[in-house]
């Protein structure tokens, strides 16, 4: 099994800041030639135009780096199930899921031939990178971000990260909803992990050590105690993995 290389991003995705993250992963890639597959899923329920103008914003970025990219074409289930879809994960350098609903990104992917096949894409070396909804998609579970009110909220997730809650955004939720953040936090689960990533701000790893990059904060509460991480700061903090025995 290769190294996992993982890339979480609290928002910004295909802005010029994160050149360095992308630089990271494409270092670890199992290949070098292929291209990066721009996924803009959690984003296709909202219609064409706006699909498009991520995914086509993906392609624009990854022109001005000098990196092959193209748009993996997942926006249902059915998708998801394509071969053709599951095919190109084969080449690929990397995977990048950009944001939107995380609940409506899990909806599309979990207990699909795709998404078997991109866990075992990533023990043997291709990089995920997720921003918003697409680190937040992967726990237990997640946000339905159509949704307003507190009560109604949660949804189920992918579950390849467990034990765990993910914040994006962090910086800026409680502008969107007032008191999102006390409530966020007070719903991680005794002897979870939460992890807020600010805006602009992303953490780089293996699964079990971590890099911050970007001009804010990752944010990490375990058993009650918050620790808080800037840029160039190290993380070590085990993330476990649903298909770590596989």
């Amino acid at each position: 099994m290769s190294e996992i290389s993982l890339g979480f991003l609290g928002s910004g995705e295909f802005d010029p800041w994160s050149e360095p993250v992308e630089r990271w992963l494409l270092a670890r890639s199992r290949t070098l030639d292929g291209p990066v597959l721009v996924c803009a899923t959690a984003s296709a329920h909202e219609g064409d135009a706006t699909y498009d103008g991520w995914a086509n914003k993906g392609l624009e970025h990854y022109g001005s780096l000098g990196i092959a990219a193209e748009v993996l074409p997942l926006k249902t289930r059915e998708d998801a199930h394509r071969d053709q879809v599951v095919a190109k994960l084969d080449g690929a350098s990397a995977i990048f899921f950009s944001g939107g609903n995380p609940a409506r990104l899990a909806q599309v992917v979990v207990g699909t031939p795709f998404w078997t096949a991109l866990q075992a894409a990533i023990r043997a070396g291709l990089p995920y990178a997720g921003c918003s909804a697409g680190v937040a998609c992967l726990t237990e579970k997640t946000y339905d971000s159509d949704r307003q009110d507190f009560d109604s909220i949660w949804a189920p997730g992918i579950g390849y990260v467990r034990d765990t809650l993910f914040g994006p955004h962090w910086d800026i939720v409680d502008t969107w909803i007032p008191g999102a953040t006390d409530f966020i936090a007070g719903s991680v689960e005794p002897g979870d992990t939460f992890i807020g990533l600010d805006e602009d701000t992303a953490m780089v790893g293996d699964g079990r050590s971590w890099e911050v990059i970007g001009r804010a904060k990752v944010h990490v509460l375990r058993e009650g105690e918050w620790t808080r991480y800037a840029e160039g700061d190290e993380i070590e903090l085990s993330l476990p993995l649903a298909d770590e025995a596989a």
